[in-house]
């Protein structure tokens, strides 16, 4: 292996581990996120707990993935700076959303916070296709999931 591959892989690592990290520091904020989620009345579909960590350490590898193809891409530094802006931007409000859903338990504001990220979401992936569309794919499976918590998050407001 050589000297660019090594360091492209060293890269990709770190962009995977920094979004991992935020991920668990999050969960690690926002409490007993299992015993809440038990706790609770759920609308239909609703998976069991020990999905969601499993499906948020994919996702959150995606995500890792798709900041480092973005930082690679042959493409103006304003389009790059623009999709990394706002890759940051949905990454905090995805810190924050289960901080206030679990530790606080306000539904109906975490059903406002995740529609932001909703947005932020929508908005990053554009940018990052302008930038290199691998880059966009990557984060399709995260906002398809990000769409589906929106839907538990608003059946648990209504039923709770």
């Amino acid at each position: 292996m050589n000297r660019r591959t090594k360091d492209a892989a060293l890269s990709l690592l770190l962009h995977i581990v920094a979004a991992e990290l935020v991920g668990a520091l999050s969960g690690l904020l926002s409490g007993d996120i299992g015993g809440v989620y038990r706790s609770l009345s759920q609308p239909p579909l609703s998976p069991p707990g020990w999905v969601f960590p499993v499906v948020w350490i994919a996702l959150f590898a995606c995500m890792g993935a798709a900041s480092f193809l973005v930082t690679r891409a042959v493409a103006p530094d304003r389009l790059k700076n623009s999709a990394l802006v706002f890759y940051g931007l949905q990454l905090a409000v995805n810190f924050l959303w289960p901080i206030v859903f679990f530790r606080f338990g306000l539904f109906w504001v975490a059903a406002l916070v995740i529609a932001l990220l909703l947005v932020l979401l929508a908005a990053t992936i554009g940018k990052m296709r302008r930038v290199r569309p691998a880059a966009a794919w990557w984060m399709a499976p995260y906002f398809l999931w990000v769409l589906f918590a929106t839907y538990l998050n608003l059946g648990v407001a209504v039923l709770n």
